[in-house]
């Protein structure tokens, strides 16, 4: 009976935690943010996402939602590309370079200046990822960063960051994809906010 007493008290206070982490999001970031992304489908960018481990699953999560959901809510396509869904691309980046050159290598195939590119992090100083931030800067592309409070340095070096107020993993991650999940329905939702265009623009493919 003391386990499961236990138990309950690690359940109740990891949500309570949890609570505190999303009640400490930063509203106006996240609705600039929005903003940013608004300003860039309408203008024909591309919005790139890189993260590692459970942040590589996210970046592939929000790439669905704004390819298919946002894409289809709001009657034009996203351009949208996950750098950490390509397995052999990836693989052979590490491989024959450094896996500090997984992403940047493949921007620099695709992006151009007014693209976007977020990141999302933990720790905020993954070495592939600051890579391919400080490249991206130089580039002209719009930089954000999503960081746990060690921030890190690509708290530094991102054109706008979001700091979430924890450093554990879990809890970390889980608002990270709760910003995620709120950048795509507030196009998949609120009418207002979706870009309504009779034709998407020339530059996007049908």
């Amino acid at each position: 009976m003391s386990s499961v007493t236990s138990t309950s008290a690690w359940i109740s206070d990891y949500l309570e935690r949890q609570r505190q982490v999303l009640s400490n999001l930063p509203v106006n970031s996240i609705e600039k943010l929005i903003d940013q992304l608004r300003h860039g489908v309408e203008s024909g960018a591309t919005i790139f996402l890189a993260g590692n481990g459970g942040n590589a699953a996210s970046a592939a999560h929000f790439a669905t939602d704004l390819g298919k959901g946002a894409s289809d809510a709001a009657s034009m396509r996203f351009r949208v590309v996950c750098l950490a869904d390509n397995v052999a691309w990836l693989t052979a980046l590490g491989n024959d370079y450094d896996f500090g050159d997984v992403f940047v290598r493949q921007l620099m195939n695709f992006a151009r200046p007014g693209d976007i590119l977020l990141v999302s992090s933990v720790s905020g100083g993954s070495p592939n990822l600051v890579k391919a931030v400080e490249w991206a800067r130089t580039q002209g592309l719009v930089t954000v960063a999503l960081v746990g409070a060690r921030k890190g340095r690509l708290a530094e070096l991102a054109d706008e960051v979001i700091v979430i107020t924890d450093t554990h993993y879990g809890r970390v991650e889980d608002a990270q994809m709760t910003i995620l999940h709120l950048l795509a329905y507030a196009f998949m939702e609120p009418i207002s906010l979706a870009p309504q265009l009779a034709e998407p623009p020339s530059q996007f493919p049908r």
